[in-house]
């Protein structure tokens, strides 16, 4: 979760869940950000169909161990720059049907991508997961200010609806040099990590820009550039979700 947009939720979805398949976990992700579905595109699964079975929607595959399961309004619609013009009350009995109709199987982690915001599609995720057992949320923001100051209105939101933080990564934290693998502040640092000592919740730690290894979304980091600034920040992440004591 976060409150600001563009601060690359989908991209730590995405790595946390491929990060926990490489540790020998099953995992689905659900992306519920109806207006603009990132996951599909990033995990290079675009133009794949969604089909249905007695238990209801089967979740799109990444390979055929189907260790990572994803389902996302971007399978449903014909282009990725379709737009989705629906109403609140459209919008949350999908998120539910979402919620309640899939068969993700057996999964150890079920991942929620969702969008920026305290909107329709955050209460209805809180609403119609109570009965499970949800282990929190993971904060995205970025070290700029204005990016902290909406991630403090998450924060206030998952403690109103009472929703566990599992802590805060600071997203975008520092350029990678594609020659020299230097890390080079580009805006400010340890926001997040001031956010999260000042909240008292968990810091689960930063993760830079890599040009290097950006482009390679579909897989975990920690395999295709493991001696990377990235795939050492997104281990540690992942341990860390595993272990979170």
């Amino acid at each position: 979760m976060s409150g600001k947009g563009g601060v690359g939720k989908s991209t730590v979805s995405t790595q946390l869940a491929l990060g926990l398949v490489a540790k020998g976990y099953r995992c689905g992700i659900l992306d519920v950000d109806l207006c603009g579905p990132s996951v599909p595109f990033l995990l290079k699964l675009e133009n794949q169909e969604v089909h249905q079975c007695e238990a209801g929607w089967v979740p799109v595959y990444t390979d055929e161990s189907k260790s990572l399961g994803v389902l996302s309004i971007g399978f449903l619609t014909k282009s990725r720059n379709d737009s989705v013009v629906w109403r609140g009350p459209k919008k949350t009995a999908f998120i539910k049907q979402l919620l309640s109709d899939v068969f993700w199987e057996d999964v150890d982690y079920l991942i929620i991508d969702t969008p920026p915001g305290t909107s329709d599609e955050h209460i209805t995720v809180m609403e119609n997961i109570k009965e499970a057992p949800c282990d929190g949320a993971i904060l995205v923001t970025t070290p700029q200010q204005i990016a902290l100051d909406d991630v403090r209105k998450e924060l206030s939101f998952c403690r109103k609806t009472g929703i566990p933080i599992l802590g805060i990564v600071e997203n975008m934290s520092g350029y990678v040099c594609p020659n020299c693998s230097e890390c080079t502040n580009l805006f400010s640092s340890n926001g997040g990590k001031s956010l999260a000592e000042h909240f008292q919740v968990p810091f689960l730690g930063t993760v830079p820009i890599d040009p290097r290894v950006s482009s390679e979304t579909s897989k975990y980091v920690g395999l295709t550039n493991p001696e990377s600034p990235m795939a050492i920040s997104f281990n540690s992440i992942v341990d860390r979700v595993i272990n979170p004591n």
